[in-house]
């Protein structure tokens, strides 16, 4: 009976343990352009193409006691074509038309540089994470060139480690805030209809 009891014990302590092992998720971000943009176009063509500049999918780990077994991606196809419509929105509100090969047109190639998420890899259980996104913004107009770098990041504590939908949702509020930032400094768009 003891010998039973015992080995009902281990058996309760090695799932209980392996509980403590995060899971790999693989991240579906929902990046939408935040408030109102000042237009300042007249309907221009303007190209606009987004690139994904990281050097992989993967954003980090979850942390926790195995992090090595607990990696976060989100892969180009998931985020691309979500931040092409919400740039070409955010052109569309700025006065000028999105358009994809217009000759001799005003270009603005927007690159996510930087996506990460960095948690405590020391302890045993996930209690915060640090989210970060970095876009560079080109645009390029007749001899007009202009650079920008802008970011967002998110310091979130948990009381338990978050699930694929809680990641999916924190990684889509920083994305957001970073694109956001590049259409509100007022120097992309006036270097998009400079004649």
């Amino acid at each position: 009976m003891l010998h039973r009891l015992l080995l009902s014990l281990m058996t309760a302590s090695a799932l209980v343990l392996g509980g403590c092992a995060l899971s790999p998720q693989q991240l579906d971000p929902q990046p939408v352009l935040k408030g109102p943009l000042t237009a300042v176009g007249h309907g221009q063509p303007v190209v606009v193409k987004v690139v994904d500049g990281r050097p992989g999918p993967s954003l980090g780990t979850r942390g926790g006691l195995y992090a090595d077994t607990s990696t976060l991606t989100v892969r180009s196809e998931d985020v691309v074509p979500k931040l092409q419509a919400q740039a070409e929105t955010a052109v569309r509100l700025l006065g000028y038309t999105p358009s994809a090969n217009a000759y001799n047109a005003p270009q603005l190639t927007l690159t996510l540089a930087e996506l990460k998420y960095q948690s405590p890899k020391d302890g045993v259980y996930v209690t915060q994470a640090d989210i970060t996104a970095t876009f560079r913004a080109d645009v390029q107009n007749s001899s007009r060139r202009y650079t920008g770098r802008y970011g967002a990041s998110l310091n979130q504590r948990f009381g338990m480690a978050p699930n694929q939908a809680t990641n999916s949702k924190l990684v889509s509020e920083v994305l957001s805030d970073a694109l956001t930032r590049v259409f509100k400094d007022p120097t992309i768009a006036q270097t998009l209809g400079q004649q």
